[in-house]
């Protein structure tokens, strides 16, 4: 059986609170599970101890028995210094598009086209100052 420890929703709409179950990870998000091990409140503050509410000993329990945490339980493991601090690949989403980065590149050209025939334009009148 492929244990997970993963969050299961709660709360009423748009008032979210989640419970840190270990459950099967065929199961649906909120359906059956095995046992609840914490809490999570994404409404309360950042610094607030009731946010992440985890029993430890029971957390470190389903993972010794192969449990594998889903990416948001894994960083709050990795808060509580349960689990190493891993990196995380950058997914580059706030990148723009191909064509964007195409405007982009062409508004850079046409600006530096600009400069260098402002340049010439203002070198042009002191060679000829120069030469006389």
């Amino acid at each position: 059986m492929a244990m997970k420890i993963r969050l299961a929703r709660g709360g009423s709409k748009k008032r979210p609170h989640y419970s840190i179950v270990a459950a099967d990870s065929r199961m649906a998000r909120d359906g059956r599970f095995i046992e609840k091990v914490g809490t999570y409140s994404p409404l309360l503050p950042k610094d607030s101890e009731d946010r992440v509410k985890l029993d430890m000993e029971r957390v470190q329990h389903w993972l010794n028995q192969g449990a594998q945490p889903t990416d948001r339980v894994a960083r709050f493991l990795e808060a509580a210094d349960v689990l190493p601090k891993r990196e995380r690949a950058n997914l580059k989403k706030a990148e723009p598009g191909k064509k964007a980065q195409e405007r982009v590149k062409q508004r850079a050209d046409k600006a530096a086209a600009a400069k260098a025939a402002e340049e010439e334009a203002k070198a042009a009148p002191a060679e000829a100052n120069a030469s006389e």
